[in-house]
Formats: C-alpha cells, sequence, structure tokens
C-alpha cells in the first residue's frame, strides 16, 4: 500500500496552514497506532521467543532475564521402566548451561498453539522440536506460566514433555 499521496509536497502546498497541521498530525497518529498495536499475547509470545533466542545466542544473561526471581524450571520424562519422573532444576543453573553451549548449537523451534490471559496472568502451550548442532534430538510440549510485573511479562513456571517418538521434525 503506498502513502505516498499522503505527503505530497504540491498537494500539501494547496491546503491552508490549519489544514495542514491536522493532516500532520492525523499522519503522524496513524502511524504512530500502527508501530505501537502490539497486544498482551504478542508481548507473551515476545518473551517466549526471547528465552529462545538466548538458547540460540548462548546468552545466560538474556536467557536469566525473561524469568522472574522465584521461577520454576521442570521438566517431564520416564526412566528405562516406563515410570513418569519431574525434575527440577533452577534457573541460574540452567542459565549457566545455556551460556555454556556453542551459539547456534541449541534450536528449540516452537509453534503457539494455546495462548490464555487474565490480567497479569497468561499460559501458552508450545509444541516443539529441538535440534542440537544441527540434528533432530527431541520433541515435546512447553507448558509456560508467565505474570506480567509492572508492565512486563516473565516466566514464572515452565513445565515440558520430552520424547523421541511420535515426533514429526
Amino acid at each position: 500500500m503506498s502513502y505516498q499521496f499522503l505527503i505530497d509536497p504540491l498537494t500539501i502546498n494547496k491546503i491552508n496552514k490549519p489544514m495542514k497541521c491536522i493532516s500532520l498530525l492525523m499522519l503522524a497518529v496513524f502511524f504512530s497506532i500502527r508501530v505501537s498495536a502490539q497486544t498482551a499475547e504478542d508481548s507473551v509470545k515476545n518473551t517466549i521467543n526471547t528465552l529462545f533466542t538466548a538458547m540460540r545466542r548462548a546468552d545466560a544473561s538474556l536467557f536469566k532475564n525473561v524469568f522472574s526471581d522465584s521461577a520454576v524450571l521442570q521438566t517431564i520424562s520416564r526412566n528405562k521402566e516406563g515410570k513418569t519422573l519431574i525434575r527440577t532444576e533452577s534457573v541460574s543453573e540452567f542459565a549457566s548451561f545455556v551460556g555454556q553451549l556453542k551459539k547456534d548449537s541449541a534450536d528449540e523451534r516452537i509453534d503457539f498453539e494455546t495462548i490464555k490471559i487474565d490480567g497479569p496472568l497468561a499460559i501458552a502451550w508450545t509444541p516443539y522440536h529441538f535440534y542440537f548442532n544441527g540434528k533432530f534430538s527431541h520433541c515435546g510440549v512447553n507448558s509456560f506460566q508467565l505474570v506480567r510485573f509492572e508492565g512486563v511479562w516473565r516466566i514464572q513456571y515452565l513445565i515440558d514433555t520430552r520424547r523421541k517418538t511420535g515426533c514429526n521434525p
């Protein structure tokens, strides 16, 4: 879409001064609304995407920044006997691990299947495929609980599943 007609100098010169001011003001408002129209859902997605960007970049600081101070990380898996296990990890430990990775070695590709928001609480359900050093490793689902602190979404709780079967990479 071309907006050239809105700023054509010949057209502007034909309009009286008050009309010019109003036209320019309306134009500025139009473009500022288009630029800043990020929904709460977009903000939640941005926080989660920042987490995976930090993993790809091996950036421990950026990784830690998307979590709240009291965040919990858990993984559901099965042992050799098929018994369900839950492993809990601290954000600091996992961030330290992320910081030791080679850049672009950890690549988790997600799909935003569900996002629900109620005031300062959000949930996100994101199926994923994880690649390590360019090779498929495993798949699963992430379940995020986020809280909005002073206008910024932070991950409060993250639990995921990990499996090697039933994946379509």
